[in-house]
């Protein structure tokens, strides 16, 4: 049987979420129609709206609803000229300027209004601790994982993407204080409060909220605990057979569920490989550069070499991943550097 431990590339669907989702393919109106078909699926798409803001510690902000984390990046940064460190996903580094320097895996800001900030990174797993008043932070990958709240975080805006927590993939959102001025960067029937126009994906939609909130009830019952006691597991018995492995962040502030691990002399995509065939999903970094022959940049700022960056391995595991799991994958990622040192 296979194992799946790649939840910080996309996680399974939720419960909680595929229910409310099939509920929702049952409303047939168009969420802008007046007519009590319309009613209805406007409705649906508004309750996710409540269930998102309260999820994310934002009520009586305003929610709007993108095809993902991606899109809400783009509708928070656009035309903004704000800075960022290296370590940004690229949906960030898209549109700021990479600027800020990173000391032992923190960002150090010195005009947070004028900043983005990761709560946390995808590859690394290592968490920020974010200054009050900073522009925008993205918590696609720390929402449910880690303490987080708009109410208190003192940040502008934030934006996340459902498919990190348990959501469908091709929903996201971007939150920020009800009436903040945002340039629409896709036009047209002026739905979403005139911020991202087009008929809203009623179905997606509806998934992203349950999710929310069925991911803020993991958090607040104590299951990230148990998983980074499997992540320190994983790690201990990667260690034991291979001295020479270096695990990023470690002793930071991590993830619960990520470990990015680099062996000098075995590629990362060489063991992503193998791992696979072995019955294991696992990455050689973010799944957005999935494909492409380079060195990761995020691990580079993190002053990592080539040959090393080049050989780094994430692990990233998910609240129903269990001791056997672990275990198994560090016996067959034991076996396969074995063979291959042999």
């Amino acid at each position: 049987m296979r194992v799946y431990l790649d939840h910080n590339a996309t996680t399974p669907l939720r419960a909680e979420a595929r229910d409310a989702m099939i509920a929702a393919m049952d409303a047939v109106g168009n969420p802008s129609s007046v007519h009590a078909e319309g009613r209805a699926a406007k409705a649906i798409v508004e309750k996710a709206r409540a269930q998102v803001a309260e999820a994310v510690g934002a009520s009586g902000a305003d929610v709007v609803f993108t095809s993902g984390a991606t899109e809400a990046a783009a509708l928070a940064l656009a035309g903004r000229g704000l800075r960022a460190a290296l370590i940004e996903h690229d949906a960030v580094h898209a549109w700021v300027d990479p600027c800020l320097p990173v000391v032992d895996g923190a960002v150090m800001v010195d005009d947070p209004a004028s900043c983005v900030v990761q709560l946390a990174n995808s590859e690394t797993g290592i968490v920020q601790a974010l200054p009050q008043g900073l522009a925008v932070t993205d918590i696609t990958q720390g929402f449910g994982k880690v303490p987080f709240a708009f109410s208190w975080a003192g940040v502008q805006m934030v934006f996340l993407s459902a498919h990190k927590f348990g959501g469908p993939k091709g929903v996201g959102a971007l939150i920020f204080p009800a009436g903040t001025d945002v340039a629409a960067q896709i036009k047209g029937g002026g739905q979403e409060m005139g911020r991202r126009s087009g008929t809203e994906n009623v179905v997606a939609i509806a998934g992203m909220g349950a999710a929310a909130v069925a991911a803020q009830a993991d958090l607040a019952a104590g299951r990230w605990e148990r998983v980074a006691e499997l992540r320190n597991i994983l790690e201990k018995a990667i260690e034991a057979a291979e001295k020479r492995t270096i695990f990023v962040g470690k002793g930071q502030n991590r993830l619960p569920n990520t470990s990015c691990f680099a062996t000098p002399g075995w590629k990362g995509e060489t063991q992503v490989m193998a791992m696979d065939l072995a019955g294991f999903a696992v990455s050689a970094g973010s799944a957005c550069s999935s494909g492409k022959v380079k060195v990761s940049r995020v691990l580079r700022a993190l002053g990592l070499d080539d040959e090393l960056a080049a050989s780094a391995l994430r692990v990233s595991l998910g609240v129903a991943t269990t001791q056997d799991e672990v275990l198994r994958f560090a016996a067959a990622w034991t076996d396969k550097r074995a063979r291959m040192v042999a």
